[in-house]
């Protein structure tokens, strides 16, 4: 039994580690043919990669996948922690699973993700949650197909969670949720440590995958007819820090835009490390999206400061303009937290003048949640939930405000949309711009899923825009 602790995953010592080929015990293969998984996904788009993974390791043991977990012999739920919304819902989720196991005792249940991570988490479930037959951590998803097989051969409760992150694996296998669309890690972890955020105790610190896996990964997935991709990390912007000294994202970003895939997109930005060297590829080459997700957290320098984001308002918004003047058409989108401790009225209005200057085409709100072992948790926090709660209700007028206007400024003219399906509320055809605007649209011919097509847009709502195919 391994149990994570957060004292050890803070240290942050140069450790050398391998990248190691995956292999699969071939003495399990297929061992579970016959039976049933679900797996429930909450949180970022790596988790859902690693969702996708998981899948690929169940499949091999021999397991089909169900939408219904009622219908399950194995459900897996992958978990995030990066706010307690989320941390809440798993924990609902193993409430309806307990009552499920009550009445089908043969029901393997497991945890893997962020909160498998967190030494509380791990705690309660041996405490309070015997039925939960095991914990994975995020260190070593490739253990998964032993300990599903020693926890169900043995009856036994397997804990296994790394503290500290170990070797990177290549080559675990992957089946992909979308047959166009692809999510592909270039980097694992984050060494930025904002006061906040649990994510460099859940994910580790910063490790770069070899360009040369990234680019043969990619050079597959155009052979298999892939439209887009998103590279992916919890802090992108670093990629190749670790590991060269003179290729970075730019540089991968440069490689993977000369050859032939349509859609070139990335995931999650950190402004420390948003370089003139990114902000020019982007925009010299039409297959990289101009749309950038660039955090700001908050307006205020004070409060970045407490926040330890390592930026100042000032140099996030000169960021901010350089990308506007140098990306043809480029829309950003952005993170921001209110209520975080001590923040002011005149801090909150800093924030809001910041977003009446930047314009943001999307933004992602939060009331400030305190995580377990954050140095953040600590701070007095002298703002009532109901102040909180005030601050998010006019800082989300001020931002949808600029959403609609932005999406008006498209209405009379043509973008081009990824075709995702059919959308059954509308029975339109729906997709996603170049600058990741959803978009519904009528179209006389008959469309597939991946195809890319020119649609006019003939009005605006805050949420989409709704248009007709060209």
């Amino acid at each position: 039994m391994h149990i994570p602790d957060y004292r050890e995953a803070r240290t942050r010592d140069k450790r050398d580690y391998k990248r190691v080929g995956f292999t699969f015990d071939k003495s399990i293969i297929n061992k579970y043919c016959g039976k049933k998984y679900f797996i429930k996904t909450y949180g970022c788009q790596m988790n859902e990669r690693d969702s996708e993974t998981i899948s690929a390791l169940l499949e091999q043991l021999g397991f089909t996948k169900v939408d219904d977990y009622l219908s399950a012999d194995l459900v897996l739920l992958n978990t995030c922690s990066i706010r307690e919304n989320a941390h809440n819902k798993a924990f609902g989720m193993l409430g309806r699973l307990k009552h499920l196991k009550n009445e089908k005792k043969s029901l393997i249940i497991g945890i893997s993700g962020c909160m498998a991570q967190e030494n509380s988490v791990v705690s309660e479930i041996l405490q309070n949650y015997p039925f939960v037959n095991f914990v994975v951590g995020t260190h070593n998803l490739y253990q998964l197909p032993d300990i599903i097989d020693k926890a169900i051969k043995d009856n036994s409760q397997e804990i296994e969670v790394f503290s500290r992150e170990g070797d990177l694996y290549e080559g675990l296998p992957v089946i992909r949720s979308n047959p166009y669309k692809a999510f592909v890690n270039i980097i694992y972890g984050c060494d930025k440590f904002c006061t906040y955020c649990v994510v460099p105790y859940t994910r580790g610190r910063e490790r770069s995958r070899k360009k040369e896996d990234i680019l043969q990964e990619i050079d597959g997935l155009i052979q298999d007819g892939y439209k887009e991709v998103t590279l992916l990390g919890q802090n992108v912007n670093a990629y190749g820090k670790d590991l060269y000294d003179d290729y970075n994202l730019g540089n991968l970003l440069e490689d993977i835009a000369q050859k032939d895939i349509p859609r070139i997109r990335f995931m999650t930005s950190h402004p420390w490390d948003f370089t003139d060297k990114m902000i020019e590829v982007i925009g010299k080459y039409s297959n990289i999206m101009p749309s950038v997700h660039l955090p700001v957290q908050s307006g205020s320098s004070r409060i970045l400061r407490l926040m330890g984001r390592r930026y100042t308002r000032e140099s996030y918004l000169e960021l901010f303009h350089k990308i506007k003047k140098i990306v043809p058409g480029v829309t950003i989108s952005t993170d921001i937290i209110v209520g975080f401790p001590g923040e002011s009225e005149e801090d909150f209005l800093e924030t809001l003048s910041l977003v009446e200057e930047c314009k943001y085409d999307n933004a992602f709100t939060f009331i400030f949640s305190a995580r377990e072992g954050t140095p953040a948790a600590k701070l007095e926090d002298s703002v009532s939930l109901k102040e909180k709660e005030e601050r998010l209700h006019r800082l989300n007028e001020v931002v949808n405000y600029y959403f609609l206007e932005n999406n008006k400024a498209l209405e009379g003219k043509v973008v081009k949309v990824l075709v995702e399906g059919i959308s059954e509320k509308k029975n339109m055809y729906f997709g996603y711009s170049d600058t990741n605007k959803l978009i519904n649209f009528s179209c006389e011919k008959k469309l597939q899923p991946g195809d890319i097509v020119d649609v006019l847009i003939v009005s605006a709502k805050t949420w989409s825009l709704d248009g007709k195919c060209e």
